[in-house]
């Protein structure tokens, strides 16, 4: 097995972009994960105005301008602060990498926790800047394969508890403890080395959980939101998680939706969406675009040496990864094939990650049979 190649240490932001081959990326973190109908449409307004008209759904359920030059960087952050998508501060942002299940309703635990949560963040102590809080706490947990380290879930009886990732067992709490223990948890990772571990499951590998952290297992996990319909609305993928802003803002003017919901799996939920044409968008859960893994790829990403993309969707399949390099951004886990770039070729990976040793070495798309 090879040796996992080093990723960046931090994740772009609004006030902190990350540059790229096709300009710099851009991410809005919307609270609860919703944005209004005239919010989405101000953000494909901007994306198309200031990026390149490509909108990424990304895998802790926020949304990535793509394509955006240094040089109107400041007027977008005026534009997203008019729209009241921007934190006021970049330390505010930083802070607030909360993922949350799409499955809430108004005024439940999800939205009541989110708030109390939002106003403790000042409170938790420095944490390295890929940390985050998954607040799962639906009928059912479903984020159990988003990246989070702090995780918020019911048990079987319904009660709530916070797991720290890796752990198989969490805290059972009250919904007026949920603040108070995230920040005592938080203040424990510090105190024992959690920062040179850098994530709370690598972490836990060295160093245990105090056994008060560890009384109370999670109810059985529930199944990502597909698309089709919903009691909120209708759900819509997006192949490879990427969005073009006007086909989104068609979608959002033919079926009158009232506000978008973001998950962490390449899907939007449009809430109160009439029926209208899905402008390209995927509706069958079955769709093999859905099931296949692809970033970016050459030339919107400068560590890659090919388009991944349209081969991804000339073979696409369940269980297939293409991957621009080694360090496998779309989906860095095991997949049955993974065709991974390397200088203008493609390596072939079976039943392992894109860092695994490769079965066939220096593939070309046209050796590749759908």
């Amino acid at each position: 097995m090879t040796v996992k190649p080093r990723v960046k240490g931090w994740c772009p932001g609004a006030w902190r972009p990350m540059l790229s081959g096709d300009g710099l990326l851009v991410r809005i973190r919307p609270r609860l994960g919703r944005l209004t109908a005239a919010q989405v449409k101000g953000l494909c307004a901007a994306s198309l105005h200031f990026g390149n008209g490509l909108i990424d759904l990304t895998s802790r359920a926020n949304l990535q301008l793509r394509g955006v030059s240094e040089d109107v960087h400041a007027a977008l952050l005026d534009t997203l602060m008019a729209l009241a998508l921007l934190d006021p501060t970049p330390e505010a942002e930083g802070r607030r990498n909360i993922v949350t299940t799409p499955n809430w309703r108004p005024d439940d635990l999800t939205t009541r926790l989110h708030t109390a949560l939002d106003a403790a963040l000042p409170d938790l102590p420095d944490l390295p800047a890929k940390m985050g809080i998954a607040l799962d706490t639906g009928p059912q947990p479903v984020l159990g394969d988003v990246s989070a380290d702090f995780r918020f879930e019911r048990s079987a009886s319904g009660a709530l508890i916070l797991r720290a990732d890796g752990a198989a067992l969490g805290q059972q709490i009250s919904e007026a403890q949920a603040a108070t223990a995230l920040t005592d948890l938080a203040h424990w990772f510090t105190k024992t080395g959690g920062a040179q571990a850098g994530r709370m499951a690598r972490h836990l590998t060295t160093t245990p959980l105090p056994a008060q952290y560890t009384t109370t297992a999670a109810a059985a996990r529930g199944q990502p939101l597909p698309p089709g319909p919903t009691p909120q609305g209708t759900a819509y993928g997006a192949p490879f998680g990427s969005i073009d802003a006007r086909a989104l803002a068609a979608l959002m003017t033919d079926s009158q939706a009232q506000a978008l919901r973001v998950t962490p799996w390449r899907v939007f939920l449009l809430e109160g969406a009439r029926p209208c044409a899905p402008h390209g968008f995927v509706t069958d859960p079955a769709d093999p675009l859905l099931h296949t893994h692809a970033c970016p790829g050459a030339p919107a990403c400068t560590a890659a040496t090919v388009d991944t993309r349209a081969l991804a969707r000339r073979l696409a399949r369940p269980g297939l990864h293409v991957s621009g390099c080694a360090k496998g951004c779309a989906h860095p886990r095991p997949a049955a094939t993974t065709l991974v770039g390397n200088n203008g070729a493609f390596d072939l990976v079976e039943n392992g990650h894109p860092w695994d040793a490769p079965r066939q070495r220096g593939l070309r798309a046209t050796d590749l049979q759908a």
